[in-house]
């Protein structure tokens, strides 16, 4: 079979013949992969970066996680990977499958969950999202930041405050639920100036970050307490586009009822993982295909996968294999 296939961390994958991959257990089908999404998480492993980053064998490694593929009747379903995703076969897990709508195209149905994941699982889990919350979304223009401004309408947020740096992508998250713009381009004491203003109007409950860095320090300090009652802030580190490292006040953990944690591989539970494949993907996954869940792609074959790799794709769209 063709597949895309690393064989040193870091370079660049090949699109080689590879053996097809083999059933090693119940719990795993074979599957013929349609379409597959390149992500952030997907590019860290290639690249040996991403902390759930294993080395590739001496014959290669098959990139890529997760797909939406066809069963041996022609279902057509999302999938968890077992083996590489970026082929012409790969193997899923049979308990991590959720059939795919009519009206969803492949391409969308390939790009949609990682966003969801990274997006339902920090609101729903991690900041336990109520109708009536004050979200702000730091980071929020690029793919999952966009699809998290819709969930978040969806799950009742009375207000979306979003950062990000392009003013144009910015904009057009006002068309998809956004309330309020904050432009992390401007410099540090009109970007604070702006946030604690908002923040005193209509106090912050959950904070979803998708930056981290220099960009949260900024955002901690606004939420900091001067020793009065403060509402619960909720805020929950999902990436570091903007580093990985910050210097944070104690303060910031006395003077405020201030609940940090993370959502990512590892942060959950077996309960919380079954309810993502059980419930919430297929809720998601319906409303994509109504068209009340926006989603844009660009796709691309897979023998152009090592001139496409580094691509940079602009405005909130997600790349796309498709075989």
């Amino acid at each position: 079979m063709k597949a895309a296939v690393i064989y040193q961390k870091g370079e660049l994958p090949q699109y080689v013949d590879f053996p097809e991959p083999t059933i090693q257990n119940d719990n795993e089908i074979l599957v013929t992969v349609k379409a597959v999404a390149i992500k952030h998480f997907d590019k860290g492993r290639a690249a040996g970066t991403h902390y759930s980053a294993g080395a590739p064998s001496a014959s290669g490694r098959v990139i890529g996680g997760d797909c939406v593929c066809l069963l041996a009747d022609g279902t057509r379903v999302y999938g968890m990977g077992v083996s590489g995703t970026l082929a012409e076969k790969a193997t899923i897990e049979k308990s991590r499958i959720v059939k795919l709508p009519d009206g969803l195209d492949d391409a969308s149905a390939a790009a949609l969950p990682n966003a969801v994941i990274g997006a339902a699982m920090g609101l729903k889990f991690k900041a336990g999202i109520r109708p009536g919350d004050v979200v702000l979304i730091n980071g929020a223009t690029g793919f999952t930041g966009r699809i998290a401004v819709q969930i978040a309408k969806h799950y009742g947020a009375k207000k979306i405050i979003v950062t990000g740096r392009n003013q144009t992508s910015l904009n057009e998250l006002l068309l998809l639920g956004a309330d309020e713009l904050i432009a992390v381009t401007q410099d540090d004491e009109t970007f604070k100036a702006q946030l604690a203003a908002i923040h005193s109007a209509t106090p912050i409950d959950i904070i979803i970050d998708y930056l981290w860095g220099h960009t949260a320090e900024m955002i901690l300090a606004c939420v900091k307490g001067d020793g009065s009652f403060t509402n619960k802030i909720r805020y929950v580190s999902v990436g570091s586009m903007a580093g990985d490292i910050i210097q944070l006040s104690a303060a910031n953990l006395r003077s405020v009822d201030l609940q940090l944690t993370g959502s990512g591989l590892g942060a959950w539970s077996k309960a919380q993982v079954r309810e993502l494949f059980s419930d919430i993907l297929p809720e998601m996954f319906e409303l994509a295909a109504k068209g009340k869940l926006k989603v844009e792609t660009i796709t691309v074959k897979l023998a152009d996968i090592a001139e496409l790799w580094d691509m940079d794709v602009a405005n909130g769209r997600r790349l796309v294999i498709t075989i």
